[in-house]
């Protein structure tokens, strides 16, 4: 019997432990899933008698390693910072270890020596990244092998909330790590568009007003997402004019969150008391208070709106223009915001999320210019099994088993643009409704 060892049973592990235990018997495996609440291990596996809850402290080497030795395969889905400890541990027992997160300078440093250990670490296994890679590699290479050249690619993914929850002036609901909302684009973004290098800073990144038509919904806004250029050379797509990934999401939340980054209520740089402190003082901490003007009417000001706008009415959604006390000790901004969100935008019982992918590729073939769509909506079951976990979660099931049952033979560090893993996975994937529709202009 193989032993998969799984760390974190959060929102996004849902579907990926359903997938491992209904796998476990035909498959020959048993799955330790690891966390540092008990409770919500067993609430994800039930009374299977293919899985052993087990509750540590991550950060303590002695409990961690032992599971690990013990382990014929290692996925990771905890907090992106932890990573770097499984990955050394992985490395030092040989291990295989797949994760949804982004390949990092950390893990880059490593490259070498998981190579020559002869070990597979597949990174970037979920949705944005992961399917995002498969399925437009997939595109990449079709075109290419028809003798097509292309010239301009853009892919947009987004985590949304499905329409029929779409019941809130932000347009947006939390399916996944609230902290990473709260700090997404913080870095700004880079891409490349028709030749030249375009930078944005992350205090103009969501003051755009970029859309982009998807099928059956409609407008969808997009801001860029991190460096797109650190995937020009995995692509093989170097002398490309045109190079961009995007972020989508409803434009009301674009809107509403540059406010907020205006106000500075998305820092994480230092942290402040927070008892007896009311959110509408945190919130115009930047604004200078006309006390004869009421909340709304100061931050409007500040932002340059009526104090009646659709802006103001998402602030006052937040609870956040209010006298309410704070009281969370110790706090950064972004702390107190994430803290916010999971209040305020949580996902209710029977909400449903959505998860929206498009690639749009210009290429020319036979001196004819065309343009390919290729798009993807996967909407959830309910709060637990969400279109977010079910897009991260299965993937990284999927390429378990290839791992485990000896049909892929790669090695090294990798992020999972090769034929060998995106035809089989991609396939899968269809099996649960995860599916492409494309259209040419």
């Amino acid at each position: 019997m193989k032993n998969i060892l799984l760390f974190g049973a959060g929102k996004s592990a849902t579907s990926l432990i359903d997938y491992l235990l209904a796998n476990a018997p035909r498959q020959k495996w048993h799955i330790t899933v690891v966390d540092n609440d008990l409770m919500l291990i067993k609430s994800k596996i039930g009374k299977s008698y293919y899985a052993t809850p087990t509750a540590i402290d991550i950060k303590d080497p002695s409990t961690r390693q032992l599971l690990i030795q013990e382990a014929d395969l290692v996925i990771s889905l905890l907090p992106p910072v932890l990573h770097i400890i499984i990955a050394k541990d992985c490395l030092h027992y040989s291990k295989n270890l797949l994760t949804a997160s982004y390949i990092d300078p950390e893990i880059r440093k490593l490259q070498k020596d998981i190579q020559k250990a002869g070990l597979l670490f597949m990174y970037e296994m979920g949705l944005d990244p992961g399917i995002d890679h498969m399925s437009a590699m997939k595109l990449i290479h079709s075109i290419e092998k028809k003798g097509g050249q292309i010239f301009a690619f853009k892919s947009y993914c987004g985590g949304l909330v499905s329409p029929e929850s779409n019941d809130n002036p932000w347009q947006y609901k939390i399916s996944w790590n609230s902290r990473n909302i709260v700090l997404a684009g913080v870095s700004g973004a880079t891409y490349k568009e028709k030749g030249k290098v375009k930078e944005v800073v992350y205090q103009q990144l969501f003051d755009q007003s970029k859309t982009v038509q998807v099928p059956g919904l409609g407008k969808l806004a997009y801001y860029p997402n991190r460096d797109s250029l650190n995937y020009i050379d995995a692509y093989s797509l170097r002398n490309i004019p045109t190079f961009m990934r995007a972020t989508l999401r409803y434009p009301d939340f674009c809107e509403g969150w540059n406010a907020l980054v205006k106000l500075g209520l998305t820092d994480d740089s230092k942290k402040q008391h927070t008892d007896n402190l009311p959110f509408f003082k945190w919130a115009a901490q930047h604004v200078k208070v006309d006390k004869q003007l009421s909340n709304e009417e100061n931050i409007a000001q500040f932002l340059g709106v009526s104090s009646k706008s659709k802006l103001i009415r998402q602030l006052k959604y937040l609870g956040i223009l209010n006298g309410d006390m704070i009281n969370l000790g110790e706090q950064t901004n972004a702390g107190i915001l994430q803290h916010v969100l999971d209040t305020r935008l949580k996902m209710e019982p029977t909400d449903k999320d959505m998860i929206v992918m498009l690639h749009e590729i210009e290429f020319e073939r036979r001196n004819m210019a065309t343009k390919l769509h290729s798009y993807m909506i996967v909407q959830g079951e309910d709060n637990l099994r969400t279109a977010m976990a079910k897009t991260v979660g299965l993937p990284l099931g999927i390429m378990a088993k290839l791992v485990l049952s000896g049909s892929l033979q790669l090695t090294g560090l990798h992020i999972p643009v090769m034929p060998e893993v995106y035809n089989p996975v991609l396939r899968e994937l269809e099996e649960y409704d995860i599916r492409f529709e494309e259209s040419f202009e």
